[in-house]
């Protein structure tokens, strides 16, 4: 029997998103390059409404009509090699989703290269992670507005459901829309993290250990800052290396990596005019923890203020929470001002 949608690339994300389809009534036809990987999902999915395609051709073969296909490769050149192999074997009314981090040019491009076709195109930004990607990502879709009703009962389906019960997925707008909040977001999100690791660092100069650190994060979490990053703070904080019983974050090499979103959210707000300076100096941070060697002499060289303890630390704590949330408002602001201003550009409405 023909399956509702197609996916292509089962990694993690790829083979939890299809789970995921499979659990909310969605029949899915799987494809990956790589024989481990449709192996391990068609074993993964024995018994389920789901199966593993040995080709491209194949997966199109086994689809309804109009077909969906979701590609979960990683974003660039990998996106254009599937579309150039998929593209021939789909029809007009198709419709291919990107759900990589791409980047939002590349979403415009990729989509008005198939209007000729017939083919719809939707880039869909892709939140939550490997546990989000099966339990309920948060879905920033845009692209060819026709694609709109023939993806949004999958992918509201799928979505992470908001206090309200409504689902977190709804129609960006047209073009690279989905793909530019999804950046922005990724933007946001660095410099939340950037946040709480200043938030730590001033937690540390003040003597604190790591399990009191924890117990602060722990209590944010409760009030206003309460969200994912502050959670997985306090667990991190709270977990010893089992080796010597020192706090884990201490044994661990403090180094940042990145996957390039941030820094595009910072080039695009220089290009649009927009004051982002929480998010770049988010990514810049990220930066400058990549040059360890050059950090550990700067700071042999350099003899910055020594850490004082503090007498009464509930004086002290609650200003740094504060100035946590009056940042994290900060950095939500530039965010929103950056997409407001790619609306206006783009004529996205």
């Amino acid at each position: 029997q023909a399956s509702h949608i197609g996916l292509i690339g089962l990694g993690v994300m790829g083979e939890n998103l299809a789970l995921n389809l499979e659990r909310n009534g969605f029949s899915v036809t799987g494809f990956d390059l790589d024989d481990n990987k449709r192996n391990s999902f068609a074993k993964r999915t024995e018994g389920l409404n789901a199966c593993a395609a040995n080709t491209l051709k194949d997966l199109v073969a086994n689809l309804q009509l109009p077909r969906r296909v979701w590609l979960m490769v990683p974003a660039g050149a990998p996106v254009d090699a599937v579309l150039k192999e998929l593209t021939p074997l789909l029809n007009a009314g198709d419709v291919v989703i990107d759900g990589g981090n791409t980047l939002y040019r590349d979403t415009q491009r990729r989509m008005e290269s198939l209007e000729g076709t017939g083919i719809l195109y939707v880039g869909s930004g892709v939140s939550g992670g490997e546990e989000g990607a099966l339990n309920g990502p948060a879905l920033m879709p845009g692209g060819s507005a026709q694609a709109w009703p023939l993806v949004r009962p999958f992918l509201q389906a799928i979505a992470a459901k908001a206090d309200d019960g409504q689902p977190c997925c709804e129609w960006m707008g047209p073009g690279g829309a989905g793909h530019f909040v999804k950046m922005v977001h990724n933007g946001i999100e660095y410099a939340d993290m950037q946040m709480i690791c200043e938030a730590y660092a001033l937690m540390k100069g003040l003597g604190m250990t790591a399990q009191q650190k924890s117990a602060v994060f722990r209590e944010w979490g409760q009030g206003e800052l309460s969200s994912y990053l502050i959670d997985i703070t306090a667990d991190i904080l709270s977990h010893e290396d089992p080796e010597t019983g020192n706090a884990l974050v201490d044994m661990i090499l403090d180094t940042a990596e990145q996957k390039g979103t941030g820094k595009w959210t910072s080039q695009i707000a220089l290009d649009m005019g927009v004051s982002a300076p929480t998010i770049a100096d988010a990514v810049f941070a990220r930066t400058m923890s990549a040059v360890q060697p050059e950090r550990v002499v700067a700071s042999k060289l350099l003899k910055g203020p020594q850490p004082q303890a503090v007498q009464n630390l509930q004086e002290v704590l609650p200003k740094i929470k504060k100035a946590l949330l009056a940042a994290k408002i900060c950095a939500y602001a530039q965010g929103f001002a950056l997409i407001k201003a790619g609306d206006t550009e783009h004529d996205w409405q």
